[in-house]
């Protein structure tokens, strides 16, 4: 742990002052006593020259001299706390890595792929250390699912119970064979998702409605601050089967970017439409805004969503990761009290 001086010049003019005050002050006395050396002087040593009385005088005097002492001390020490000795911190600053939202989209285009995209997400939080997740499911509307913890428990219990409950809903087979309790789960799940009538999968007002859940995202208007870039980010998992929305895709990215936000996007529809240019074009708007893209047919979704977070995340380390000098007054402090305690010491004594 290195010291360092926070105030060194203040120390410094403070040292001087007291030497000033010092010498002025020796200087004062020494002309003083060359005058009263020139008048008949009483000698005390002289009058009480016995052993006991010049015991107790020289015992006097030494107190005395050790009571200066501790009070130079304690005036040292004290310009060595007005200096304001410091420690180099290195220490990273943030409470928290990252936010990250899961953004899934639930329209009924999706249900098939709904339950495998919540096991990525399941296999992501396994690679979270400190970031905070969140989850935002959308189709017309959408609805927060949890919003952003550290609690993993809690968010690997709730992406669990809607994994559980899609899964159940994952072809049109297992829809129709479906009980009541399966029913009302699943509606219940989705309950806030579908508030717009013949309207679904509005992906570029579901992405927004994901951005608003990150701290400092305002609708209609974004604006990154100073520090923020690579800490907060969205994992888009949708089909790319867009309904007529408020935003497009490209203009949801546009104000996810200005807002310093990162989305990644996980193409989640059937393989046979991986080719189709609204997929080309979802890949490529995703990707221009600084995004990764993946799709759940590639084998490395979950790796190549973890690699590129990650590397986010180091990055953002390396950039907040700022040395920054701390107040270390405790060992000086404590050695000025205990100067002073033993002045106060030795003046008492003195009196007496």
């Amino acid at each position: 742990m290195n010291l360092e001086w926070h105030w060194p010049w203040v120390g410094l003019v403070a040292a001087v002052a007291c030497a000033v005050i010092v010498v002025a002050l020796v200087e004062f006395y020494g002309r003083r006593r060359r005058k009263q050396t020139q008048l008949p002087v009483f000698d005390m040593d002289e009058e009480l020259n016995t052993e006991q009385t010049s015991a107790r005088f020289h015992q006097w005097r030494l107190l005395n001299r050790f009571a200066v002492a501790a009070l130079a001390i304690a005036l040292v020490l004290s310009l060595a706390l007005v200096a304001r000795p410091s420690t180099i911190d290195e220490g990273d600053e943030r409470a928290s890595n990252r936010d990250i939202v899961l953004c899934l989209d639930v329209s009924p285009s999706m249900l098939s792929y709904d339950h495998q995209v919540l096991e990525t997400y399941q296999h992501l939080i396994d690679n979270f250390k400190g970031e905070r997740i969140g989850l935002s499911l959308f189709n017309s509307t959408s609805r927060t699912l949890f919003p952003l913890t550290d609690d993993y428990n809690l968010a690997s219990g709730q992406l669990k119970k809607a994994s559980d409950i899609l899964g159940k809903v994952s072809s049109q087979d297992k829809i129709d064979k479906m009980d009541s309790r399966i029913s009302q789960d699943f509606s219940d799940l989705i309950e806030g998702t579908q508030n717009r009538k013949d309207m679904t999968s509005l992906i570029g007002d579901g992405l927004v409605s994901c951005a608003a859940m990150l701290p400092g995202f305002t609708y209609g208007e974004g604006q990154k601050k100073q520090g923020e870039a690579n800490r907060k980010s969205i994992v888009l998992a949708t089909d790319n089967v867009s309904g007529k929305s408020t935003y497009t895709l490209g203009s949801a990215l546009d104000l996810t970017s200005k807002a310093g936000i990162t989305v990644d996007g996980l193409y989640a529809g059937p393989k046979s439409e991986e080719s189709e240019q609204t997929t080309i074009d979802m890949q490529r708007d995703i990707t221009a805004h600084g995004g990764a893209y993946s799709s759940v047919h590639s084998g490395q979704s979950v790796d190549m969503l973890v690699r590129n977070i990650e590397k986010r995340k180091s990055k953002a380390n390396e950039q907040n990761r700022r040395a920054a000098m701390v107040d270390a007054p405790g060992w000086w402090a404590l050695a000025l009290a205990m100067a002073l305690v033993a002045w106060l010491a030795l003046a008492w004594r003195l009196r007496r």
